[in-house]
């Protein structure tokens, strides 16, 4: 006997790499989707972040049932080992693919809530029989509502970065001093973002791959005859180690690789000088109007012309308020999912593969997939999301068989020393396997204790 709802489409949020793939999982099924994206065009999130190169190849970045969804068109596949820019990605895969999936792709639709009909999150009469309800404000102020059989959230997390603030929280003076800070990875071939950095002092705040392509940039800008005195900050809440920069040569992900190395290169050649466990409280203004970054532990900082925030990103978990999510408490993934994530214990090594069952939560026929299913967890990679939308679409369409068989092989990381390792005490580390020491607070120059860093196992360089 069909499900009542069997006859509605699978609404899909976000037409970015995750949700566009989900759709073509679905097509492939010949399930009726109907995909809400809240910019402008398919991609809007990536085209924000076009001038940075990825460290995926195409290869790696191609969804199997999109590349068949293409084929028909004349669509040619890039070089599979070559690396794609943010905006290569979606002028040449992005935008083909949701012009191959047609109406079914809304842009221009921001979805500010789902619920079950009829029920608010209190309710349990009846409450699986019903569809979903979805409401979308499309940008012309017109509003509607959907009805769904299944609601496959790929929204993401870019909208939401992270704080420079060390407890999570925003730093005082983080919000008056706005105009001075931005959250995003700059794009130094703008001519008019290129004279905001160039000859300036800047902190950069972070320790992960966004962190390190900032610092490559700058260091570039510093080498260049329009960036004389350009000089960066990098302010890392914990120390310095062999897994600081990275896995370098050995990440099976070489580009990512390359990040870390350009990054430690930055620091090496005096580009860059690293301040070590300062977890920012304050932002203040001097009498010149620089910027001064005060420390929890009340160290304060030379003042600084900029600061870019690369702390991570959250996920907007608002318009689902009315459904029934099991999310980890910490990272704001799924329950299931988040122990085989979670940068507390997983600190080296490869994700286990995962799909709808991990995935899932109380209210039955909700998934975040995604980056949005990572919570606050950093290194998701496109391929893992491509896999979650094959189990979870597999799944819907009633094909257990097929959404249980999950089979990834991610590359090993090489990289040691998760986000919250750097609280643990040294002995504590030790028991993970990897060799990330306690925290250095101290400031360095030019040369670092990653070059005296121990080598072998998964922190070997």
């Amino acid at each position: 006997m069909n499900s009542p709802t069997a006859e509605l489409p699978v609404v899909v949020i976000g037409a970015g790499p995750i949700g566009l793939a989900a759709a073509a999982h679905l097509t492939e099924r010949g399930l009726d989707s109907v995909v809400l994206e809240a910019g402008r065009t398919a991609g809007a999130g990536v085209r924000e972040w076009a001038h940075v190169r990825l460290f995926s190849t195409w290869g790696e970045l191609v969804d199997p049932a999109a590349e068949k969804l293409l084929a028909p068109t004349g669509w040619s596949k890039p070089d599979a080992g070559t690396y794609p820019s943010g905006g290569d990605w979606v002028d040449r895969y992005l935008k083909p693919l949701a012009d191959a999936l047609g109406d079914k792709v809304r842009t221009g639709a921001r979805v500010t809530g789902v619920s079950r009909t009829g029920r608010d999150r209190i309710v349990d009469a009846d409450r699986e029989t019903q569809p979903f309800v979805v409401h979308v404000e499309h940008a012309d102020g017109r509003e509607e509502r959907l009805f769904a059989r299944a609601v496959i959230d790929a929204s993401g997390t870019w909208a939401l970065p992270g704080p420079a603030g060390g407890s999570g929280l925003p730093a005082l003076g983080e919000r008056a001093a706005a105009e001075r800070i931005t959250y995003r990875v700059p794009d130094l071939k703008d001519p008019a973002v290129r004279a905001r950095y160039a000859g300036r002092r800047t902190a950069v705040i972070g320790s992960g791959a966004s962190a390190f392509t900032a610092l490559a940039y700058l260091a570039d800008l510093a080498e260049a005859e329009d960036g004389s005195g350009t000089k960066a900050v990098w302010i890392l809440r914990r120390g310095i180690s062999g897994s600081t920069f990275g896995g370098g040569t050995a990440d099976q992900l070489p580009a990512r690789g390359a990040l870390g190395l350009a990054a430690k290169a930055a620091v090496d050649d005096g580009h860059a000088d690293a301040v070590t466990g300062f977890r920012t409280e304050v932002i203040e203004r001097d009498g010149d109007g620089g910027l001064v970054l005060v420390a929890e532990d009340g160290r304060r900082l030379e003042p600084v012309d900029e600061v870019i925030v690369l702390t991570g990103f959250r996920p907007d978990l608002s318009f689902l308020s009315e459904i029934r999510l099991g999310l980890d408490e910490r990272l704001q993934a799924p329950t299931a999912l988040a122990p085989l994530i979670d940068p507390n214990q997983h600190s080296c090594g490869t994700v286990y593969p995962h799909g709808h069952r991990e995935l899932a939560h109380p209210e039955q026929g909700v998934y975040l997939v995604g980056m949005k299913s990572y919570g606050r967890a950093p290194t998701f990679l496109a391929m893992t999301g491509y896999e979650q939308v094959r189990s979870v679409v597999a799944a819907i369409a009633g094909d257990i068989e097929s959404a249980d068989r999950v089979e990834l092989t991610l590359p090993e990381t090489g990289v040691c020393g998760g986000a919250g390792l750097f609280d643990a005490p040294e002995a504590d580390q030790a028991d993970g396997g990897c060799c990330a020491p306690a925290p250095q607070l101290i400031q360095l120059g030019a040369s670092t204790p990653a070059d005296e860093a121990a080598t072998g196992g998964c922190c070997g360089s």
